[in-house]
């Protein structure tokens, strides 16, 4: 009664996304894409979460979830909320469809073909697309083969024509194979790589083979890896797991609705998976292949371009990031200011004869990396550089084994930190000759070193030279790399050290204030808040008379409005066309929210367990006058003020999407079209000031509002 379930909240967050996809309005390519995103996000639910719950079934777990269910429980509510939700995503790409082909984009079945289609599909099958398969008969002496996590196949019942027995046969399309190819001619149209095969399945097959029946089908596999505390060599103890989780259990296999009895016992032995395993998609299998199809031909099927500004304020110091940090503080707001600002602090960093050192966490970057870039040529050019490579980064351990050993090669001191510990912070430290002393310069970031989704998700990227902060900085930097227990710690929190004890001693101060009779605020904004002993925190101060207002985009086991007991507290989730990324902690200090007097942090720390618990992480408080203000009075009082992308969570962990019309506020577009006050610079001070923005949390009718839920 007193939380929501976790794994359930989940997926209503990825119910939110799916809505997403069928809002009018948005552009048409766009709600495919967040179509596309919900599609991947179910299949890594299945690949992390589903498979840590069978797991612990596997393995007699008898130990309940904070919302008392058993591991069993919890995986047959996850089943029955699945099989809605896969059937949702199926619907909603059916009429999306409609909408495609009501704009002449076209999704073809073999009747629609022309015979120059045919023609010219003939051509491409023997060129591009028979080379790569290899029909499979599965027989004693042809076992059933490997099927890679995410993989399409199609299974076929065949008959030799020479006797009365069927036979079993597979087709596994390669990952590199196009699903949706198109077809020539001005308007696109499409036509699914599996049609294409069948069509052709005579050049597979040859006469008299004849097919009797097939079924394409997708499976998930298990992505969960164990990795020994005491391992000698961790690089090969992760190559050597991935390995093994390429071949994980089969979590869940996808097949055609209008499969056979027979062929489907034939794929459930082979490949080990009960019935409740088996979900039958009347519908595209693999959804998240849809986001082939989104193109930029036609500008007005995607949102509108956005180019991220540059700070003027770096630009009035000729682009020196070194001399706009040491001037005053900074703060980037990732998408709508560039990522380009951490990247040519690296770049200048890198060149610059007088820095000495760079120390850098890398957690996830991306596939080209410019952060890399310019860290090996720091360590070609004499500078002394040191990178923490998070080897235990889910999805992103291959690419972090390859950044790691390019850096070795140019000389970087790599170390990956602990096997019982992720590294999540996100830290760069440079160490700077200024005249006869040493001066440090430090970014603290809410989000990852990756230039691709700084486009996307919104994010934080702190720049100062304060000298406590740096001296933190350090200390960090030595745990982190020698073990050494960061003591005497000026400013930051770190975590599993004392970021809970000072979130907790925080939360307990407003607890005070509002039993003082003081006015006692806290505003968060994070991705999830799961973690128990946090929640229960915010439950006291609610009933202590404190002013909650959390932005949650994702999970949420907290139960708001409970009278007399969450009453206090509201919780809201921004979805929309940027990823909410940031992470802000924000306190009243005695004063009413925003107020110059407050205590603002932003931290690498979702309020999770794990992250609070079990990753090593960064709390930084913000206490420049321009950058606190940007983060509370502009940053905070925007995503609270949004009605255009939120949504209202209900005690019953069910979320109302907030009124909205054209006219209403959209946090998204305010940042899009205001710059913003750490990066104005005197270029600017000319310019109308951003709207100064006010927010009134929003008064209601408390006792309708759980009569409803009711």
């Amino acid at each position: 009664e007193r939380y929501l379930n976790r794994e359930l909240s989940w997926l209503a967050f990825n119910q939110r996304v799916i809505e997403e996809a069928t809002n009018l309005s948005h552009p048409l390519f766009e709600r495919l894409r967040f179509l596309s995103i919900a599609a991947n996000n179910l299949d890594e639910f299945f690949m992390v979460r589903v498979a840590g719950l069978m797991g612990q079934v596997r393995a007699s777990v008898s130990e309940r979830s904070i919302d008392g269910l058993t591991p069993q429980q919890q995986l047959d509510a996850i089943d029955s909320r699945c099989a809605i939700m896969i059937e949702e995503l199926q619907q909603t790409w059916r009429d999306l469809m409609q909408e495609l082909r009501l704009n002449s984009i076209k999704i073809l079945s073999r009747d629609d073909l022309r015979k120059s289609d045919l023609k010219w599909l003939n051509k491409k099958f023997k060129l591009d697309i028979m080379p790569l398969l290899t029909p499979i008969a599965v027989d004693p002496a042809h076992p059933f083969p490997f099927i890679p996590n995410k993989g399409l196949s199609i299974a076929l019942q065949m008959n030799d024509g020479k006797s009365e027995e069927n036979f079993e046969a597979l087709i596994q399309i390669p990952s590199v194979l196009e699903r949706f190819i198109r077809l020539p001619g001005d308007t696109p149209r499409y036509i699914l790589i599996e049609k294409v095969i069948m069509m052709h399945i005579a050049h597979l097959f040859p006469p008299p083979m004849k097919v009797q029946q097939y079924a394409a089908f997708r499976i998930i596999r298990d992505s969960e890896m164990e990795i020994a505390e005491d391992a000698e060599d961790l690089v090969l103890t992760f190559e050597s797991a991935l390995k093994q989780r390429r071949r994980g259990r089969t979590l869940h296999l996808s097949v055609h609705h209008n499969i056979n009895e027979e062929t489907l016992d034939f794929l459930m032995g082979q490949l080990g998976v009960k019935d409740h395993q088996v979900h039958p998609i009347d519908g595209l299998i693999g959804l998240n292949a849809i986001a082939e199809l989104i193109t930029d031909e036609d500008a007005g099927k995607l949102f509108k371009p956005y180019d991220a500004r540059y700070p003027e304020r770096i630009r009035e110091f000729g682009g020196d990031c070194f001399a706009a940090i040491h001037h005053k503080d900074i703060i980037v707001h990732h998408p709508y200011e560039s990522f380009d600002v951490v990247v040519q602090f690296l770049r200048q960093a890198a060149r610059d004869p007088d820095v000495i050192s760079i120390k850098q966490t890398l957690y996830r970057t991306s596939k080209d990396s410019p952060i890399v870039k310019a860290l090996i040529e720091a360590a070609e050019n004499g500078k002394t550089v040191t990178a923490l490579v998070e080897l235990k980064a889910r999805f992103d351990e291959e690419a972090n084994i390859r950044w790691a050993r390019d850096m070795e090669r140019a000389g970087i001191q790599v170390v990956y930190g602990f096997t019982n510990l992720k590294t999540h912070a996100k830290v760069s430290l440079v160490v700077r000759r200024e005249g006869k002393k040493l001066r440090s310069y430090v970014h603290f970031g809410t989000g990852n070193y990756h230039a691709a989704n700084a486009k996307v998700y919104t994010d934080l990227s702190y720049f100062t030279c304060d000298p406590e902060l740096c001296q933190d900085a350090s200390l960090m930097f030595n745990y982190m790399t020698g073990y050494a227990p960061p003591q005497n710690l000026k400013k930051i929190a770190i975590s599993p050290f004392n970021m809970r004890e000072t979130i907790v001693g925080l939360i307990d101060r407003e607890i005070a204030f509002a039993k003082a009779g003081k006015p006692a605020h806290i505003w968060f904004k994070c991705n999830s808040l799961l973690d128990s002993r946090m929640v229960d925190k915010l439950y006291e101060a609610s009933q202590a008379g404190v002013k909650i207002e959390l932005v949650v985009r994702g999970g949420c086991t907290l139960r708001p409005g409970i009278p007399g007991f969450s009453d206090n507290i509201r919780v809201k989730s921004m979805i929309g066309r940027f990823l909410e990324h940031s992470r802000i902690y924000c306190f009243g200090n005695g004063h009413r929210l925003p107020s110059r007097d407050a205590k603002v942090y932003i931290a690498s720390a979702d309020m999770m367990m794990r992250n609070l618990g079990r990753r090593i992480e960064a709390l930084v408080p913000i206490e420049n006058p321009t950058v606190h203000k940007q983060v509370l009075d502009q940053i905070m009082v925007a995503n609270l003020k949004d009605t255009k992308q939120s949504w209202e969570l209900r005690y019953d962990g069910s979320y109302i999407r907030m009124k909205s019309d054209e006219d209403s506020f959209s946090a998204h577009d305010y940042f899009m079209n205001n710059p913003s006050l750490s990066g104005r610079g005197k270029l600017l001070e000319d310019a109308p000031m951003p709207p100064r923005l006010q927010y009134e949390p929003r008064k209601k009718n408390l006792k309708k509002l759980i009569n409803n839920a009711l």
